[in-house]
């Protein structure tokens, strides 16, 4: 179960991963927190009046699309996008917004759709939401909630019955190993590396890493399929845009991998990992056996 902020953040954060799983017959769901009613249009071709009119059902539509694709399963926990606030000062949140909700109301539709759909492993993002939108913050919030109280049948008792989860990574997607590998890949095949801006970030970030990768999963096979579900989320993917710039062949060579980092387990595994269900496996295989 990937638990995610907005529809196209399942296509931007392992989604080769989630294809991989689904060809090897692992079964899928992604939970997509809110609605992105408030996400800007970021693919030029879709800022049209009509889209702007209508976006929370032009992004549901998009989400269709990209489930169908990626071949999982998916569920609106039906929260109200928060927007992402700039300025200086920032301006207050909307009312009634995601990431205002209080943690019980925000964590009980994920504990019910835990407790229905039973995984064994969870994917969300680090505590700074990967970067600080309020929505992935809050579903940070409440995925660890959601982790930790669906196999306790004294919390949120009229969620369904209880299930444990095993295992919880966060998605760890742009980090400086991978970007300058791939930059430095790039520049050797004699192409305009897309993350100049980057690397001068790193370099101005002094704090260390907060959370290691624990877990390469390839996946490499699967990139074509998560780009055709990128794009289809057209109002905020720009076909001629950053995502597309490395080619396939590239990143194939340079980075095959999706990364982790394994945040909780309740089951024996052995660092580092290739495998999200390592140490499930044998669980599963042990108790069917017995």
């Amino acid at each position: 179960m990937a638990v995610h902020a907005h529809p196209d953040d399942e296509s931007s954060k392992g989604a080769a991963t989630m294809a991989r799983y689904v060809a090897d017959g692992v079964e899928v769901m992604v939970v997509t927190c809110t609605g992105g009613e408030r996400g800007d249009i970021l693919n030029p071709a879709m800022d049209r009046p009509e889209v702007k009119a209508d976006i929370g059902k032009v992004r549901e539509a998009e989400m269709a699309r990209a489930r169908e694709i990626l071949g999982v399963q998916q569920r609106w926990l039906g929260f109200v996008d928060s927007g992402f606030p700039e300025g200086d000062p920032l301006p207050p949140l909307p009312e009634g917004c995601f990431a205002l909700e209080p943690l019980e109301t925000a964590a009980e539709p994920l504990v019910r759709a835990v407790r229905e759909f039973r995984p064994h492993v969870m994917l969300t993002y680090d505590e700074r939401g990967g970067y600080p939108h309020p929505d992935h913050v809050k579903c940070h919030e409440v995925s660890v909630e959601a982790f930790d109280a669906a196999g306790d049948p004294e919390r949120y008792p009229d969620a369904g019955e209880p299930w444990t989860p095993l295992k919880l990574y966060y998605h760890m997607t742009f980090t400086k190993e991978r970007v300058v590998t791939l930059h430095e890949a790039m520049l050797r095949a004699g192409l305009e590396s897309p993350y100049h801006d980057w690397l001068k970030r790193f370099e101005e970030d002094t704090e260390p890493a907060r959370w290691a990768v624990t877990t390469k999963v390839p996946c490499a096979d699967h990139f074509e399929t998560r780009d055709r579900a990128l794009l289809a989320h057209a109002t905020q993917i720009d076909p001629n845009g950053f995502w597309f710039v490395v080619p396939m062949d590239v990143q194939r060579e340079a980075w095959p991998t999706e990364d982790y980092h394994l945040a909780r387990s309740l089951v024996d595994t052995e660092l580092p990992e290739d495998d999200l269900f390592a140490g499930i496996r044998e669980k599963v295989s042990l108790q069917c056996y017995h």
